[in-house]
């Protein structure tokens, strides 16, 4: 579990936006980034290269 004071300080790298707690991953709150950084052994892990990519929305099938 991450400490609130700690939270309350991270931000996300990529984009400086602030991230929450959700699971086992901390997300960064903007829209347009949308980062997920793991926590391993109860330590965040704020590297952009270890982050995941918010998922893609789906596009609909174009066959006619």
């Amino acid at each position: 579990m991450i400490d609130d004071k700690l939270l309350d300080i991270l931000v996300c790298p990529a984009c400086r936006t602030k991230v929450v707690c959700e699971g086992d991953r901390l997300v960064c709150q903007n829209p347009s980034c949308g980062l997920r950084y793991p926590i391993r052994d109860d330590i965040p892990v704020m590297l952009v290269e270890e982050a995941e990519k918010p998922d893609q929305p789906e596009t609909p099938d174009e066959t006619p």
